[in-house]
């Protein structure tokens, strides 16, 4: 007999046995599910009088948002940033791949690289769910080639680009189109950037800062000219963490009384102890919790043995891996995986939380907070051991 016939006909799913992370929580209560969406068990019980027709013993895990990667190069010998005629093929066997690891949603990312590359790959991938065919793609991540050649990181210089008299027009040329893209990172010191920083942000794309030296220039900005530079008036901001006793980037940032009431600056963070040391990030964690976006910056070498591999025009030498963990709650490192990436690309209503009404995208952890199982729309679409 189907349940709630004055509602829907979809049956209902109840995960018992759990703690659910809710409200910077883990609070012991069930989970209901239908259509894909979280239910509200008080409406469900007393508006609809509507019952479980299956139910899933979670065994006392932990149940997430599934997590939400906004900078993966590539992985299990995939690199996003190569063409071909079968990037899509490529995108969909890391999405499929990453499930076991809780991720839900994700943003391929292309590090800097010719116009031909953003020409040819770019328009194979499409914005689209995820499913039990893997993680749902929430848009491109272009990191480059408008970067600082003074903090290029592993960017190849010979291919980074500075604004040209028409800005956006000029970034179009490189890239061919903006559909499908969900962020841009770019270096706001960059003559001509501030127009493209406003221009991006009224299409709804997130302008990442990376690499660069960000306060001074946003300070100027805030306080010279309000609202010119609009990477603080756009709250979808994220930026790579660097401090300096002189010239403290973001880190000084996190703690500036410049930034306007009621925004939030994100900041990405590589949470391995290599990308960013293992102090800097408790500093920039302790400033400012609420910003914290853990991502993986994977690349083609994700799930190989160590060894020579691509990322974007190079070639790079893997001899082993590393993991860090910042001295942070449970809740917050969870959040920094699941809420914030959702808040840093304006979809926190539907993904992130576990809010009535949410997206039923769910990671269940053990105590170790190590993957035991992954659902999309309320649907299990990876389980450890089978």
């Amino acid at each position: 007999m189907p349940s709630n016939k004055s509602v829907s006909d979809a049956p209902i799913t109840q995960f018992i046995n759990c703690r659910i992370l809710r409200d910077n929580e883990l609070q012991r209560e069930d989970l209901w599910v239908r259509e894909g969406r979280i239910l509200d068990p008080e409406k469900l019980f007393f508006d609809e009088q509507g019952y479980a027709d299956k139910r899933v013993d979670c065994g006392g895990s932990i149940i997430a948002p599934g997590f939400i990667d906004v900078q993966i190069n590539g992985g299990y010998g995939i690199d996003f940033s190569q063409a071909s005629e079968d990037v899509s093929d490529g995108v969909s066997f890391v999405a499929k791949k990453i499930l076991e690891h809780g991720v839900t949603s994700f943003c391929p990312t292309l590090v800097t690289s010719p116009p031909e590359v953003y020409h040819k790959v770019l328009p194979q991938v499409k914005v689209h769910d995820g499913g039990p065919h893997g993680a749902g793609v929430l848009g491109f991540h272009l990191e480059g080639p408008f970067i600082s050649a003074e903090k290029k990181g592993a960017h190849p210089e010979k291919y980074l680009r500075t604004f040209k008299s028409g800005g956006l027009e000029h970034l179009m040329e490189v890239y061919g189109s903006l559909d499908d893209v969900a962020i841009v990172t770019l270096a706001p010191e960059l003559p001509g950037s501030q127009s493209v920083v406003r221009e991006l942000s009224q299409r709804g794309i997130t302008v990442s800062l990376g690499e660069h030296r960000v306060l001074l220039l946003v300070s100027e900005s805030v306080s010279v000219q309000p609202g010119r530079f609009h990477a603080l008036s756009n709250p979808s901001v994220s930026a790579v963490v660097q401090f300096h006793h002189r010239d403290p980037g973001i880190v000084g940032l996190l703690t500036s009384d410049r930034i306007p009431a009621g925004r939030v600056v994100y900041y990405g963070m590589i949470a391995d102890g290599i990308h960013t040391n293992p102090a800097a990030l408790r500093i920039a964690h302790r400033a400012h919790p609420s910003g914290l976006v853990l991502v993986t910056d994977a690349i083609t070498a994700m799930g190989l043995p160590p060894g020579r591999h691509t990322l974007g025009q190079q070639v790079i030498e893997i001899q082993g891996l590393h993991a860090y963990v910042a001295g942070c709650s449970v809740q917050e490192a969870l959040e920094a995986a699941s809420l914030h990436p959702a808040q840093l690309l304006g979809i926190s209503p539907k993904k992130g939380k576990l809010d009535y009404g949410s997206d039923a995208d769910l990671v269940l952890l053990d105590e170790g907070l190590n993957v035991k199982a992954t659902y999309i729309s309320g649907e299990e679409v990876w389980r450890k051991g089978q």
